[in-house]
């Protein structure tokens, strides 16, 4: 029997076109996607983001009337520095998403207007893993994670959410792989050195965010998490660094 906790990871499918990324909050890609994401869209792939918040509820000192545009606008320069230009927000409250049919709702219609091949989430699982002393996810990142795995499916069966048709949105049944990053038990990755400058560019775009977050010199601070967490995995990925996701096949 394979240890799949040291089993190498396989290189990521590249044989798609168009890839949809949702997530709960802004800076959620950019803790551990974005060098992967600058990868793909170098290689002419066409990448758009989805986020179920606008982040409004992240940063204590600011109030959410003036939280949410500033982690907007901060989430649109984020995605510019790695080539995404479409970012859209579903308006659900930051901190309190609930898992359930209005979620899935929301993210299949994003899957029917975007017809991705490829549907990238963050980890939908209860914690982050013995790697990291087993800290407990958030309820955002859960029942995000958890909506889009099962939206996939949604998007391509016109007789869920029947009133999406009738809002002109065909099923789209292309979706090939939901890819899964901050998992705990990652199948694939993407080598992460060509993208790592510009991952670090684009998680420094969420300075406010960041400067409440910590201490430290801004960017001492981006590129000593992102270096760790592309070091993770590496050595189960030919020494190199990576962004790792656990791949679901549709």
């Amino acid at each position: 029997m394979i240890d799949t906790n040291t089993a190498p990871l396989e290189e990521m499918p590249g044989d798609w076109q168009r890839a949809l990324a949702v997530v709960a909050h802004p800076d959620d890609l950019e803790y551990g996607c974005a060098a992967a994401v600058a990868g793909w869209t170098d290689a002419g792939k066409e990448v758009a983001y989805v986020l179920a918040t606008r982040g409004e509820a992240g940063i204590d000192s600011l109030d959410p009337a003036a939280c949410g545009p500033l982690r907007e606008q901060e989430q649109r320069d984020s995605a510019a520095v790695v080539g995404v230009s479409t970012v859209e927000f579903m308006n659900h409250r930051d901190g309190v998403i609930e898992y359930g049919l209005g979620l899935r709702r929301d993210i299949a219609a994003a899957i029917r207007r975007h017809r991705p091949e490829l549907v990238v989430t963050l980890n939908h699982r209860d914690t982050w893993g013995p790697a990291v002393g087993g800290a407990w996810n958030t309820p955002d990142h859960v029942a995000v994670g958890r909506a889009t795995l099962d939206a996939a499916g949604d998007a391509g069966n016109r007789w869920i959410f029947p009133e999406l048709v009738e809002q002109g949105l065909e099923p789209w049944n292309g979706v090939r792989w939901v890819a899964v990053a901050g998992s705990t038990t990652p199948t694939h990755a993407v080598d992460a050195t060509p993208g790592f400058e510009r991952s670090v560019h684009s998680l420094l775009a969420h300075r406010a965010y960041i400067e409440a977050l910590t201490d430290e010199d801004p960017e001492a601070y981006v590129r000593t998490f992102l270096a760790a967490n592309n070091d993770r995995f590496a050595p189960r990925f030919g020494g190199r660094p990576t962004v790792a996701f656990e791949v679901f096949a549709r």
